[in-house]
């Protein structure tokens, strides 16, 4: 045997490795919210489930609590595929994809379980492929629960016109501070580590967010009424690197798919009992939940719905559609 056949009889083993371990992969997978929290949870359990469908083939390491960076730190780097897999907040998405801002206009689900049933359905789909089909280089593979957001403040609201000339923090995006503002408010913008400050010093005269949110980053301490609008309900979507996608076998991709479906499910139990829970802390810390007709609030936020679904006119209809 010559030495140039001799290296090549000895390469193939080797060769046939590599083929055979093309798929494989661990995945990093990162989150802002730290462990224990419901969307860490599920993804973890994604992850378990992946490795034991896939024989090994693809493991994962979860990366919670905001180690590796902020939501646009994370983003950034799941779209160079540095991070395979992560949940992202809407608004982040809306820039790159318009479509998903359909999902962030004030009451555009009349409540939980009506959002639940467009997200389960065509409509959610439809979204998750606009974000796969966009240049935001990831995937959409399913939906993450976060509630709905009410307002919390230092002085209690029991109608629309309480809220008048209030200060009130929301998520650095303008469709969510014409939201405010058209109820009557000040909208303004500031990361959520500085709300905590802001409320002490009277910068801000209240927030607005789930109710985890509320206890979990002490703002009840200072913000005693929580004022039940439920005027956003904001599914949040789970997303892989389109980078780590491509690199996927077809099966592995139909792999990912179902288990991120079942992910979204169990994630929205969680929440369910995560939310229970923080309701009641927060009753037994003394913060009040006031009750208040949303109808005033849904008929202020009527112009906001105008101008930012104006695009979206036929997709706002089926969403009203779906029972």
């Amino acid at each position: 045997m010559n030495l140039k056949r001799k290296l090549l009889v000895t390469a193939l083993p080797f060769a046939f490795c590599i083929s055979g371990l093309a798929h494989a992969m661990t995945l990093k997978i990162a989150e802002i919210h730290p462990a224990g929290y419901p969307t860490v949870v599920a993804m973890e359990n994604l992850g378990k489930k992946l490795e034991a469908a896939t024989n090994g083939e693809i493991k994962s390491r979860m990366f919670a609590g905001g180690v590796l960076g902020s939501e646009k730190e994370v983003i950034e780097q799941t779209q160079i595929g540095a991070v395979q897999l992560t949940r992202v907040s809407l608004g982040s998405v809306g820039p790159v994809v318009p479509a998903t801002n359909v999902f962030n206009m004030p009451f555009v689900f009349r409540d939980i379980d009506h959002m639940r049933k467009v997200v389960d359905g065509e409509i959610g789909q439809e979204i998750l492929d606009a974000i796969t089909n966009s240049d935001f280089n990831m995937v959409g593979l399913a939906w993450m629960e976060a509630g709905s957001r009410s307002l919390y403040t230092k002085k209690p609201i029991r109608r629309i016109e309480d809220l008048k000339g209030m200060k009130i923090r929301v998520i650095g995006n303008p469709l969510f501070i014409d939201t405010l503002n058209a109820m009557g408010a000040n909208g303004i913008a500031m990361d959520t580590g500085e709300i905590f400050s802001a409320l002490q010093s009277g910068v801000i005269d209240g927030a607005e967010n789930n109710s985890p949110t509320l206890l979990e980053h002490n703002h009840f301490r200072v913000a005693k009424h929580y004022t039940q609008t439920h005027h956003l309900i904001l599914p949040e979507p789970l997303l892989m690197s389109k980078d780590t996608w491509n690199k996927l076998s077809p099966e592995q991709q139909e792999t990912v798919k179902k288990l991120a479906k079942e992910a979204q499910l169990e994630e929205r139990d969680l929440w369910v009992a995560k939310e229970t829970a923080s309701n009641e802390k927060l009753k037994a810390e003394g913060v009040e939940f006031i009750e208040v007709d949303t109808k005033p609030f849904y008929d202020a936020t009527a112009p906001v719905r105008e101008k930012y679904g104006a695009q979206f006119a036929e997709l706002i209809k089926r969403i009203e559609a779906v029972q």
